[in-house]
């Protein structure tokens, strides 16, 4: 299936090889235009180069990739033209990313997984982080979230913001009143760290977690303190074998962005 909005798409595929072998194809869709660019073809590319990330938020140490830039798939002009670019993980997991953040100088790249030289998993048992994975070379030179970092990428998809097209996660609010611009403020640190696996109001794109907000929100039936404590460290509230959710250090989500967060999901537990 060919995902694609606004003009432009890139969906992961299999396509059979000679020798019934299968290799990951990167199908990059910009207006009219198709382009398919498997692993092997990327990796040939004259924008490849060998990059080293100093501090890999997947892995969790320095890590070195054979890379494109981002703006070798998709320019700097398309990118400055594209209010989001929709990366959407084998998993489920979604990442609405702003144009202008992949046009930034936080210098965003692809990193290709060689088919010769596997990655590492990224916990045991698991699978790595490719085939295709974006990672930033200078992420402290732009806002770039922990969630940011989408790997394992099936499809890259322009399209418009999240609350644009899900309107019912917009807070009901005023632009005088102090609470209203935090819970407006909220809601971004939602898109950013939140919405790549939960929905609210049963609106978004993720498929992994549970509903922010139905049929409760986590503020009716945590008490804040507690509440506070999952979000930085789900191991110190609850823990089990098959858990997905990460911590949010302060590093990667500072106090004041909590406390927004907490009140956009305060004001949306009025809004179901």
């Amino acid at each position: 299936m060919i995902v694609a909005s606004c003009g432009l798409a890139v969906l992961l595929t299999l396509i059979s090889l000679p020798g019934n072998a299968a290799e990951p194809v990167l199908e990059i869709h910009i207006g009219q235009q198709v382009k398919q660019l498997s692993s092997a073809e990327l990796l040939k590319s004259p924008d490849v180069r060998t990059i080293e990330i100093a501090d890999d938020v997947s892995y969790k140490r320095k890590t070195q990739y054979r890379a494109v830039p981002f703006t070798a798939l998709i320019s700097a002009k398309q990118l400055a033209q594209a209010e989001t670019v929709q990366f959407t993980a084998l998993d489920g997991f979604v990442a609405n990313i702003p144009g202008t953040l992949l046009n930034s100088a936080a210098q965003p790249w692809l990193a290709i997984e060689p088919a010769d030289k596997p990655w590492s998993p990224l916990k045991p048992g698991k699978p790595s982080a490719g085939p295709f994975y974006l990672v930033w070379r200078a992420p402290g030179k732009a806002a770039v979230s922990a969630e940011q970092w989408p790997y394992q990428i099936a499809t890259i998809t322009e399209t418009i913001a999240l609350e644009k097209r899900f309107p019912q996660i917009v807070p009901k609010a005023s632009a005088s009143d102090l609470s209203s611009k935090a819970a407006l403020r909220g809601m971004q640190v939602y898109i950013a760290n939140c919405s790549v696996c939960h929905k609210i109001n049963n609106a978004g794109d993720a498929t992994i977690g549970p509903d922010l907000n139905r049929p409760f929100s986590p503020t009716e039936y945590f008490q804040d303190a507690f509440l506070r404590k999952l979000i930085r460290d789900p191991t110190s509230v609850r823990n089990w074998p098959q858990k997905s959710m990460p911590g949010f250090t302060a590093t990667n989500l500072s106090d004041a962005q909590l406390n927004d967060l907490l009140v956009y999901l305060q004001q949306m537990a009025k809004q179901r």
